[in-house]
């Protein structure tokens, strides 16, 4: 009997130790699950409990191409990129704003302005499009602020070394 006993204590050992893992699995899901519920919510409080929406783009207003050298130390490296923006409003059918004519020379200005600071090996890594791209937004939104550019758009991308 003896036997008996010590293998029947010997499986009911083996029961708690399932029920401990399973236990210890179920508690660090619902830690998990709480934390995260913690986290979602600080979000919301401090965006006011709604998620922040992407502004909208109205219009999209295209540029001519760029071909553009870059600061690389050799100088023999160029960018060739077409730029369109996305705008927070409508031009009327003349491709002007409601209040006069788009400054295409200003925004060219400043896209040349920007584009000539990176480095090829800047730009051929995906980070650096996207670093271009907020710097671009950026920058025409300050210098240019009644167009309302949103976003920006590369329709070609080639970099030459």
């Amino acid at each position: 009997m003896s036997e008996e006993s010590a293998s029947i204590k010997n499986n009911s050992d083996k029961g708690f130790g399932k029920k401990a893992m399973v236990f210890a699995a179920f508690l660090a899901v619902a830690l998990i699950a709480g934390a995260s519920w913690i986290l979602i919510s600080k979000s919301r409080a401090e965006t006011g409990g709604r998620t922040p929406a992407a502004p909208a783009v109205k219009e999209v207003m295209h540029l001519e191409g760029f071909v553009v050298n870059l600061a690389d130390p050799s100088g023999d490296c160029f960018l060739r990129v077409g730029v369109d923006l996305g705008l927070g409003h409508a031009t009327n059918k003349r491709g002007e704003k409601d209040n006069g004519v788009i400054p295409t020379a200003q925004v060219r200005d400043v896209v040349l302005r920007i584009l000539t600071t990176y480095r090829s090996d800047d730009l051929l890594a995906p980070e650096g499009k996207i670093k271009l791209k907020q710097q671009l937004v950026q920058s025409l939104q300050a210098a240019v602020p009644e167009l309302g550019v949103q976003e920006v758009y590369f329709t070609d991308f080639l970099v030459q070394r």
